[in-house]
């Protein structure tokens, strides 16, 4: 199948602000790159820090009028308006997708309609946020409210951009808030689709605003603007330290996942043909894209040589592909400068002495030779404090560790500054109880790997970040707390001053 190079380059020269398409204050645009041909396939507009003060401006005019007049059920109809919306468009967002960040069509139409889910999951939620009444004494009625937080910041990244704006979008919206979504600059086009719409959906002008541009530029702006009342960032950490930093002026809330380099332990009594089918699913999906990849794996030294053999054999037949080739199972990386990354990560465990079992370079020749396309490499005998061990990639290399004991598998484990997932394989049912308590890990998962839901909370320990996004978990942290006390009793207030 050839490139697809030939396509005209689509134009998205505005920004998505109260409910209307606006020229950015710059009037500037930018490329965005189709990674499996190293070509422009559009133009976005560039939002600056002028855009965010209209954004924001608009998202605290739409709280304060029709947005907050409406019912929460009322709310929940429009959120399940926009998910018909996104079926009814899906291929078009799907196509997106694959060409601004490289994942293959089949796995980008996947997680549309997983969005889907995640919108229609949220939308049920809307009228079942409920305060408490606390029973403080009979002659009182305490009770409490949840109200939204207000303005929300959502700042999600270029390897799942619908899904992962599902995932801030449903909770903040289902609670009240309005939203200033900002993409990011590498794959901001179905961001603005999306827009389009939440327009159409009939929400109020306001309520959710899209502003692309540099994190340097739109993220900084939103992150120190005194009208935004929380912030969400789905990044890599430092991004969120500098988000911490400019966002204490107003004590903005803050929830942040911020990737991970995940164990998925493999014990001797496992189900070998399953822990092989799912460590190469988990090490090699979305091109290593993804913050929670299998990507450092554990196997126990009794079945090592077996499972890195088998392993290998597996990872060698993984298609490397254009992306709309329904034939490929992984397409490129998704940025020039992630190749980059990946390719010098790929030197560096050959310079600190694991052995390359698989893979180990760039694909220069045929018709992926002008996209980003890495080969499925695999490392093993590493040295569990190696960069190739420590270091989130973000690319289709996988490190492999052998172990002897559950004791020393477990200390391995959480030596790490990530605590995102981690998984395990065992037919022990003790031992797969009594590991998964002494994982530092948000999700820990048995005999499988990442069962991401909907319904599942989801986010880490450590430097993998705070706060809980998906399941009822994740309204906690879009609303505030009110405290209500009504006294009742009729005798006289005891009068300290008497």
């Amino acid at each position: 199948m050839t490139a697809q190079a030939d396509v005209p380059v689509r134009s998205y020269p505005e920004l998505f602000i109260d409910g209307a398409w606006v020229a950015p204050h710059s009037g500037a645009t930018y490329s965005s790159i189709d990674p499996s041909t190293g070509e422009p396939w559009a133009e976005i507009a560039q939002g600056d820090a002028a855009d965010v003060d209209r954004a924001v401006e608009a998202a605290r005019k739409a709280l304060r009028g029709p947005w907050s007049r409406l019912t929460a059920s009322r709310r929940g109809a429009m959120m399940r308006r926009l998910a018909e919306l996104m079926a009814e468009h899906g291929d078009r967002l799907a196509e997106c997708e694959t060409r601004d960040n490289g994942k293959t069509l089949r796995d980008t139409r996947g997680e549309i309609a997983r969005a889907i889910e995640w919108i229609t999951f949220f939308a049920g939620a809307a009228d079942k946020i409920n305060g408490d009444t606390i029973p403080v004494r009979p002659d009182a009625l305490a009770y409490t409210i949840r109200e939204p937080v207000g303005v929300v910041a959502a700042i999600t990244p270029w390897n799942s951009p619908i899904y992962l704006d599902s995932w801030k979008l449903g909770p903040a919206l289902a609670a009240g808030n309005t939203v200033v979504l900002k993409p990011s600059q590498q794959t901001s086009a179905s961001a603005l689709e999306l827009a389009a719409l939440i327009g159409e959906a009939g929400f109020p002008p306001g309520v959710v605003n899209v502003v692309p541009g540099s994190g340097s530029v739109v993220g900084a702006a939103l992150a120190g603007h005194p009208g935004v009342n929380k912030i969400t960032v789905t990044g890599e950490h430092r991004t969120a330290q500098e988000v911490m930093h400019a966002a204490a002026g107003n004590l903005k809330r803050l929830s942040f996942e911020c990737g991970g380099k995940s164990p998925h332990i493999v014990f001797d009594d496992a189900d070998i043909d399953k822990a092989l089918v799912v460590a190469t699913h988990s090490a090699f999906r979305s091109t290593g894209q993804s913050c929670a990849l299998g990507s450092r794996l554990f196997v126990q030294r009794g079945i090592y040589d077996e499972f890195v053999a088998a392993l290998a054999e597996r990872a060698a037949r993984i298609r490397v592909g254009l992306p709309f080739d329904p034939q490929t199972h992984i397409g490129p990386q998704a940025s020039e400068k992630q190749l980059g990354k990946t390719l010098r990560y790929i030197d560096l465990g050959k310079e600190e002495g694991a052995r390359l079992v698989t893979g180990g370079g760039r694909i220069s020749d045929g018709p992926l030779a002008r996209g980003y396309f890495v080969q499925p490499t695999i490392f093993a005998d590493v040295d569990n404090r190696s960069r190739l061990a420590q270091e989130e990639i973000f690319g289709p290399v996988l490190a492999i560790i052998p172990f002897d004991t559950e004791a020393e598998v477990v200390e391995a484990a959480n030596d790490t500054p990530y605590g995102l997932v981690a998984g395990l394989w065992t037919r022990d049912i003790s031992r797969a109880h009594r590991v998964a308590s002494q994982i530092q890990a948000g999700l820990v998962s048995i005999n499988t790997f990442r069962p991401v839901h909907w319904m599942l909370p989801y986010g880490g320990y450590k430097m993998s970040g705070f706060g809980r996004e998906n399941g009822l978990e994740a309204l906690r942290y879009y609303t505030e707390v009110k405290t209500v006390f009504v006294e009742l009793s009729e005798r006289d207030p005891d009068d300290p001053f008497v």
